[in-house]
């Protein structure tokens, strides 16, 4: 068992290659942005963009394909859901902000500094998507399939970070999980309310 968990990362690596696909085809499919953040797409994409330029500085080449992976599909996630009017200045101006927190972090401390400030990130990252799902009556628009995805990506480096005693993936694998079963806890209840809504909405049939 100890030997298989030393290929986590590559486990966490599959999950996290195709994990915003789901949610984008559910989007261009239906339209239903209920419940989905703007704010979250838009902050994944800049935070693996930063995550990007660290694994660079860094020679971690095996971690460039699904930080790159992250940054053009959220980036294009964020892009539809600002077409359909889910954008706000405030968010903007915040994560324009962090934006700058990030650049002004590594023009300070180089590589270290933006590494610290990245190992945040997380943590501000999905604050919006719950914000936002437990906010919205009926979150009908979120993909379980992308958040099934986050799901398994995090619970590998949770994994590697307790097999390596390593605090950092464990921290990073815990919020994560945390994170992720809140969203398909929430998906999962709201899309049964509605369902019993429905049924105590039609009208019953007499044969």
């Amino acid at each position: 068992m100890a030997r298989l968990l030393d290929y986590a990362p590559i486990a966490a690596t599959a999950f996290a290659l195709p994990q915003f696909l789901p949610q984008i085809v559910k989007l261009a499919r239906t339209g239903d942005s209920a419940g989905v953040s703007w704010s979250w797409a838009t902050l994944t994409s800049v935070n693996n963009g930063g995550w990007f330029a660290y694994f660079t500085l860094s020679r971690f080449w095996t971690a460039l394909a699904p930080a790159s992976s992250a940054t053009v599909l959220a980036g294009l996630l964020a892009v539809m859901l600002a077409r359909r009017g889910k954008t706000s200045a405030r968010a903007a101006l915040l994560i324009g902000a962090w934006a700058g927190c990030l650049g002004a972090g590594f023009a300070v401390a180089g590589r270290a500094g933006l590494g610290t400030l990245l190992a945040a990130s997380f943590v501000l990252q999905v604050i919006p998507s719950l914000w936002t799902a437990y906010r919205t009556t009926n979150p009908s628009g979120i993909s379980r399939g992308t958040w099934l995805l986050i799901l398994g990506e995090l619970l590998a480096w949770a994994l590697y970070g307790f097999h390596k005693s390593d605090p950092r993936p464990i921290a990073l694998g815990t919020t994560g999980v945390a994170a992720s079963t809140l969203i398909l806890t929430r998906s999962e209840l709201a899309a049964t309310n509605y369902r019993r809504k429905r049924r105590a909405c039609m009208p019953e049939s007499h044969g």
